[in-house]
């Protein structure tokens, strides 16, 4: 097991020297685009964020980097968080809708059956 030196960070938050808390690049590793793109989404739904895209720096590897650049001096990781949150919600959803239709349709075909 990997003592907690040898793990490699999920996350990273680069931000260009000089610049304010409201435009920064996180970089998520072990990741491609099924996240990039709708958190992407997700995030660009803020009224208060300009900005946001990802790019994968390169075919080979797995992290992408997702940038955002708010408005009204809010931090950028705010939305970014809030981005998280809302695709987490949407995503629950999407699996509680999908297993209680799994549970109707196995119900009906026991009934069929009988």
């Amino acid at each position: 097991m990997a003592t907690a030196a040898e793990r490699k960070s999920v996350l990273e938050m680069v931000q260009a020297h000089g610049t304010d808390e409201t435009c920064v690049t996180f970089v998520l590793h072990e990741e491609d685009h099924t996240l990039g793109n709708a958190l992407r989404y997700m995030v660009m739904k803020n009224p208060e964020v300009e900005f946001c895209g990802y790019s994968i720096t390169h075919p080979s590897e797995t992290k992408i980097n997702f940038r955002i650049q708010a408005r009204h001096g809010l931090p950028a990781v705010e939305p970014f968080r809030k981005g998280l949150n809302d695709l987490m919600d949407v995503c629950q959803h999407v699996l509680n809708t999908f297993e209680t239709s799994m549970k109707r349709y196995n119900e009906q075909k026991e009934m069929a059956m009988d």
